[in-house]
């Protein structure tokens, strides 16, 4: 005879459903809650009903087996075949307790796994697998719990269709967090945190509109995050999730990175790592056409970026397609060990820092005004362009390099670079071949 499992549960009512809500450890759950594919007879359900089960399981598992801070949310299971088996309790309290007690044991029962009923999650079926296979390497995450939610399910036509429905309502109105949101919220991604802490610390990108993070600021509490990009007359030097990749890029090789496991640096790591970055981002904004000193003395930040009746006259530093490219460039010079973090700085405060100038021009699109007048062409080819360029003005590797980026730009922008290949040449390494190959 299978053993029995009595779960406390709350029966409640919402809608047309009536649903169990109920403490499971992470064991019981591995043992009693199936996925719909394994419950026999029924192909329809398992693939109109349950999504298959894909490989992000396995960050989900790592995640329980390495983090202390794990947490997952609610599992919603259904019944294979109707009612769970319910029996509701009342709680017996003294004359002392009884005012406490009152009205606690309202719906307040027991639901009993005993074999004799199957269990399949109707939403959670990427938590139910990584459970599964956690507690199988660690026994003792067995002991651990998560909330379930129950509901019935009948296996009829009409019992199928209303599944299905509460299934798709579920996914159709739950909202996983986006990228802006995950910057503003995650403890354990280290440039997120490290993102956070320079927008609260560090002595420019702390003050006020200097980096757009919310677009939308409600009366009634309601926030949007700012997205990737920036109005041509706009305060913001740049937005959250923009830095947030520049962090990445140039903080590629922090005491934070070192870490490999999924769990949330050391403190002492965060601290290290910050006072690193933070510099990194004071050479970074004064290298690049001292960008910083520009913006704070500017009467109007907007201008800086497009001066009004002279916009290719604008600062390039100031638009967030050309600073994740120019991030992308410093890190690929950084790792490369072509040059040292001083030595670059160098060479990128001679670049010319104007829009319509080169290598920036590659984003421009000039009108016929003249090269003052235009607007910026940020499409993968423009800045896949740009950042082949910086890398030729920066620290290039080969004559066959140098060729490359000035026959795309000539083949995409319709004209010659403005900017002569024996310059590139001398940036070369002295034992670069004189042949190109």
């Amino acid at each position: 005879m299978a053993s029995k499992t009595f779960v406390p549960a709350f029966k409640a009512q919402v809608g047309n459903w009536t649903y169990y809500s109920c403490l499971m450890s992470y064991a019981q759950v591995a043992r009693e809650v199936n996925f719909a594919h394994e419950l026999g007879g029924n192909q329809d359900l398992g693939t109109m009903i349950q999504r298959g089960v894909g490989t992000r399981t396995s960050q989900i598992t790592e995640y329980l087996l390495t983090n202390e801070n794990r947490f997952l949310g609610a599992i919603i299971i259904a019944v294979w075949g109707g009612d769970p088996n319910y029996l509701e309790l009342t709680m017996d309290a003294d004359a002392e307790n009884q005012a406490v007690l009152a009205g606690l044991d309202r719906n307040f029962g027991v639901l009993t796994f005993d074999g004799t009923q199957q269990f399949f999650a109707l939403d959670g079926q990427h938590r139910l697998k990584a459970i599964k296979d956690a507690i199988k390497r660690d026994p003792d995450l067995g002991g651990e719990d998560i909330n379930v939610i129950v509901v019935p399910h009948f296996d009829t036509p009409d019992g199928r269709r209303r599944t299905r429905r509460l299934f798709t309502n579920i996914n159709r109105n739950a909202k996983s967090t986006n990228a802006q949101e995950n910057i503003a919220l995650d403890e354990d991604d280290s440039f997120a945190i490290l993102t956070r802490q320079l927008l609260d610390e560090h002595p420019f990108l702390s003050r006020d509109k200097v980096v757009s993070v919310f677009s939308k600021v409600g009366q009634d509490g309601e926030l949007v995050l700012a997205s990737r990009s920036i109005g041509t007359r706009s305060p913001a030097w740049s937005a959250i999730s923009v830095l947030y990749d520049i962090v990445k890029e140039i903080g590629f090789d922090l005491p934070c990175t070192l870490n490999e496991s999924k769990q949330r640096a050391t403190d002492e790591l965060l601290d290290q790592s910050y006072d690193l970055l933070a510099a990194r981002i004071q050479d970074l904004l004064d290298s690049c056409g001292n960008l910083r000193q520009r913006y704070l003395a500017a009467q109007t930040p907007g201008d800086v970026r497009a001066p009004k009746g002279r916009d290719g006259a604008g600062h390039p530093f100031m638009r967030p397609a050309v600073q994740v490219q120019v991030a992308k460039a410093v890190r690929h010079v950084l790792e490369q060990e072509t040059l040292t973090w001083d030595e670059l700085m160098k060479r990128l405060s001679t670049l010319s820092w104007k829009m319509s100038a080169a290598p920036f021009s590659s984003m421009w699109i000039e009108t016929p005004e003249g090269r003052q007048q235009g607007k910026m062409a940020s499409g993968k080819d423009h800045t896949q362009l740009l950042y082949d360029l910086l890398l030729i003005h920066l620290a290039p590797r080969s004559k066959a390099q140098i060729s490359r980026a000035l026959r795309s730009y000539s083949d995409l922008m319709k004209s010659k670079y403005p900017i002569a290949v024996e310059e590139f040449n001398s940036l070369l390494p002295a034992d670069t071949d004189s042949v190109p190959n």
